[in-house]
């Protein structure tokens, strides 16, 4: 394979050490662009569809949550853009290692409000069920609807991070993907249809350190209305 096509070859490959979700994202419907009313567009935090999901979460639980780290979060992807954008505009000068800093931190704490997002609304106060094309799809892929949810639970289990079910547009799977932190562990193009936060911050006013417990009681409160639609906008 010529240097060429191996790199072309990479480009539309599976990543696993870099971000997607900050990056323009071909899996993205127009229609799923023009839905966008999050934090990167508003430059204000979404708000939550919810103060407390009775039996899961409480509201001491999720209001700093949300407040503290997402907005934090947040916060601090408008400061590094905006420094960012700055540099350009005015033509200043910033040293590599500074620059370097700046972009990193960028793309970790865009990333970190895309994932908060996805993981906020993708949460419910009433029970909702996978629509009929989605469950055909997961139980194709991975045998059955309760073994995919084995498997989620193991990823969740397993990251120290995020654990996401995401649907790839070239090799038309779904995939449970671990990422231990927001920029790293992710599927280049790949689209996060369900995420679930386990950093310690997500659950320990309820929960302590039983991530465990988090994680299975998350599973009865997936709205999985919100990822239905998520589904049906990229498939």
């Amino acid at each position: 394979m010529s240097n060429a096509s191996r790199r072309n070859f990479l480009l539309a490959s599976l990543g696993a050490t870099a971000s997607s979700l900050l990056l323009p994202n071909v899996a993205f419907s127009k229609e799923q662009h023009q839905d966008y009313q999050g934090g990167l567009l508003t430059g204000q935090p979404k708000p939550l569809r919810y103060k407390s999901i009775p039996g899961f979460l409480s509201e001491e639980q999720i209001t700093p949550h949300h407040s503290a780290h997402y907005g934090g979060a947040l916060r601090s992807y408008i400061v590094a853009d905006t420094k960012i954008q700055s540099s350009i505009i005015e033509e200043t000068t910033i040293d590599f290692n500074a620059y370097g800093s700046l972009q990193r931190a960028r793309t970790n704490k865009a990333d970190s409000v895309l994932l908060h997002e996805l993981y906020f609304d993708g949460m419910s106060v009433k029970k909702t069920t996978p629509d009929t094309e989605l469950l055909s799809m997961i139980k194709n892929r991975f045998g059955s609807f309760e073994k995919w949810a084995a498997d989620f639970q193991a990823s969740a289990k397993a990251a120290s991070g995020w654990a996401v079910l995401a649907f790839h547009p070239l090799s038309k799977k779904l995939y449970n993907v671990v990422s231990d932190k927001h920029a790293v562990g992710v599927l280049w193009m790949a689209t996060p249809l369900l995420v679930i936060d386990v950093y310690e911050h997500a659950y320990y006013v309820d929960y302590k350190n039983n991530k465990i417990a988090y994680i299975e009681k998350f599973m009865e409160y997936i709205n999985w209305e919100e990822v239905n639609h998520r589904f049906k906008q990229i498939h």
